[in-house]
């Protein structure tokens, strides 16, 4: 059991990971709030979106890890069921979100995050080692870490809003 992570280690490491996403966020918007609105971000996104994006794939997640500390069948996905494919998810995501405040999407993502704490926190630390608890998850997400949790971000997301970050700045 020397891989695994304790619990406590990793509601800690999710904290990091959120408080280094929130400083991100605030160098942005410390620029001019109209920054997080202005398209071309990635692609035609703005900050707002990829914010709004990363927020409703997290709610799945914290649904499914929701169910699963109810030792209940995985919930359907927060979008249409005839949705698949991550292109039509995230343009559904989009849409859902277009017309949002800044204010609200920030919020919501914030909410959402604590609603995964909360809910990770809830579970005994073998649960938490435990990978049958989480079928979805793949093989490499054990253990589970803060940085599984936003490898997304930093894979997809963080490249393109420090490019936007450095372009406001000039």
């Amino acid at each position: 059991m020397s891989n695994n992570t304790s619990k406590a280690q990793l509601l800690d490491d999710l904290h990091k990971e959120e408080a280094y996403y929130e400083a991100l966020l605030q160098d942005i918007q410390d620029t001019g709030e109209e920054h997080l609105t202005q398209p071309g971000v990635a692609g035609e996104w703005s900050i707002k979106d990829i914010v709004a994006h990363l927020t409703g794939w997290r709610r799945r997640s914290v649904a499914r890890f929701q169910a699963a500390l109810r030792h209940e069948p995985q919930p359907a996905p927060p979008w249409p069921a005839n949705l698949q494919e991550d292109d039509e998810i995230n343009a559904w995501i989009y849409a859902a979100n277009r017309d949002r405040s800044v204010s609200e999407v920030l919020s919501d993502s914030r909410a959402v995050f604590e609603q995964l704490v909360e809910t990770l926190g809830a579970f005994s630390e073998a649960d938490l080692n435990d990978p049958a608890r989480f079928p979805w998850l793949e093989e490499g997400d054990f253990p589970l870490t803060g940085a599984i949790f936003f490898a997304h971000f930093h894979e997809e997301h963080e490249p393109d809003m420090r490019a936007w970050l450095e372009k406001v700045r000039q």
